[in-house]
């Protein structure tokens, strides 16, 4: 027998008030708000009467969450059971996927960015290509946690992808296999000597004691030259990770400021002096990849005067969530605040505009029918003072350095850079 209109609508409040945490007479004092409930409730009772199939309240409601959330902004949403684990998982750093960070817009999923050495980046998935489909079902229906549970999945297992390319106009069928998602975050290399290369592919739990273990590791081999630290394609994370690294290379100031919906609802993050602070020239590397914690980290340097920042406009999400743990062991992940660089300033939307915009070319594209001089900016490298110096002391540049110098020309332009990084602050 089915519920009465009064019971469903009981029923319907008394969850809500659970959810929430309030009290019953806070929610029907307001008569909107009542009238708001009510309204809710009668689509519900005629829901399960009349629609065509029946479906259980529970699945109703879990729908209606989901749809609530949505509507608010493309990071929050309600977590079933799997997807709160999965979320869980990622923070981690441990999972088996494709390796790729989402985001929604325009009802579509977007791609935030790959993960370095996943499956997603060997395939040649980038920043703003679209996911119209997964294995055959349509994303314009799905919410974010949703997609992103279906692309996860034990190592070995296959899926297929319907992605549109940013700037194509029609789209592609890409099949990939799963694989265990990389646990480490930071790599580094000294790609000359006293010069090293930092890249940070998120901000997990543990990746401020991975860049800690980075930078002590490059001290161990001589005097700090300079650093290149490459948030490029760096979905973010954890803010609090990104916080931490920001300190690593700041002894005072404001790092970054969170501001709710109250006006005395502020929080003020500043950098801590510590004997491990890094002072050598340091240059940023950025890219449209380059989302939330990485834009914390670049702005909180960039405003301070302590890096220089190379690359392209980052993507832009200034917002910050909370994850909230429910009793029944799903999760609301829920937008509280927006953050700020210390200057004031929001990248919501807006993205961080770098001190030096250079886009990322192919080594194998032409242009006009000349190749692009790869060969001689790498020889160029080669025959400077410091890597002479190096030749001399038998320490010469590695095969996998000189590698990547000559296939990425944004990084071996920030390793000009970070060289006259002193000479360009004398002049300031």
């Amino acid at each position: 027998m089915r519920k009465t209109l009064k019971y469903t609508a009981v029923l319907s409040l008394a969850l809500v008030c659970f959810l929430t945490g309030g009290g019953l007479m806070n929610a029907i004092s307001a008569n909107a708000d009542y009238e708001s409930l009510r309204r809710f409730s009668q689509v519900l009772d005629m829901v399960e009467q009349y629609y065509v199939e029946d479906v259980s309240q529970s699945d109703l409601v879990d729908g209606a969450l989901k749809g609530m959330l949505q509507e608010l902004d493309p990071h929050s949403t309600m977590m079933n059971k799997t997807e709160f684990a999965e979320m869980r998982e990622t923070n981690t750093g441990k999972f088996s996927g494709i390796g790729v960070e989402i985001t929604s817009g325009n009802g579509v999923v977007l791609i935030v960015s790959p993960i370095e050495d996943t499956p997603a980046f060997r395939a040649g998935l980038r920043s703003g290509d679209q996911i119209l489909s997964i294995d055959g079902q349509f994303t314009d229906q799905m919410s974010l946690s949703e997609a992103a549970s279906k692309m996860r999945g034990k190592k070995g297992t296959e899926l297929t992808l319907l992605v549109l390319h940013k700037d194509q106009r029609s789209p592609v069928t890409i099949k990939l296999k799963r694989d265990d998602i990389p646990y480490l975050t930071v790599k580094a290399k000294e790609i000359e000597q006293g010069y090293h290369w930092i890249r940070l592919t998120r901000f997990s739990e543990n990746t401020s004691q991975e860049l800690k273990d980075a930078l002590k590791k490059a001290k161990a081999k001589g005097a700090i030259k300079g650093v290149i630290l490459d948030l490029r394609n760096n979905p973010g994370g954890l803010v609090d990770q990104s916080i931490n690294v920001a300190d690593a290379f700041l002894s005072s100031g404001v790092i970054m400021s969170m501001r709710g919906r109250g006006e005395g609802d502020e929080q003020i993050y500043e950098a801590k002096p510590s004997k491990d602070d890094v002072s050598a020239p340091l240059i940023v590397l950025v890219n449209a990849g380059s989302a939330s914690a990485s834009e914390i980290v670049a702005g909180a340097l960039r405003d301070q005067q302590r890096a220089f920042i190379v690359g392209e406009r980052t993507f832009g999400k200034g917002s910050v969530q909370n994850v909230i743990p429910l009793p029944d062991g799903t999760g609301l992940k829920l937008t509280v605040a927006l953050y700020y660089t210390p200057s004031g300033k929001s990248i919501q939307a807006e993205g961080i505009k770098p001190d030096f915009e250079v886009a990322w070319e192919n080594p194998e594209q032409k242009k006009d029918g000349i190749s692009i001089r790869e060969k001689d900016l790498t020889k160029h490298l080669e025959v400077s003072k410091d890597a002479k110096k190096a030749d001399t002391n038998k320490k010469d540049i590695d095969a996998e350095a000189v590698e990547m110098l000559a296939r990425d020309n944004q990084l071996r332009l920030a390793l000009q850079f970070v060289k006259t990084v002193p000479i360009i602050q004398n002049i300031k």
